[in-house]
């Protein structure tokens, strides 16, 4: 069994993963997309297009981890 990740976050195409790895958090950054046969697919690629709504997802990712880095388990 995988590890569940500890939070996702959606903004349009772009989404941050946050890890727990024993109270040090990490974060994925992807953007999905579709290939040319309708599948969808992510990378860690972005566009000028896509900056800005991943400057927000990045905030909104610390934002989360800050409130949780010292929760209670």
């Amino acid at each position: 069994m995988s590890k569940q990740p500890a939070q996702k976050l959606r903004l349009g195409l772009i989404t941050a993963t946050i890890w727990d790895n024993d109270g040090f958090y990490s974060v994925d950054m992807a953007r999905s997309y579709k290939d040319s046969q309708g599948q969808w697919q992510n990378t860690t690629s972005y566009s000028h297009s896509d900056l800005l709504n991943l400057s927000h997802i990045v905030r909104r990712a610390e934002n989360w981890i800050a409130g949780n880095a010292n929760a209670p388990q």
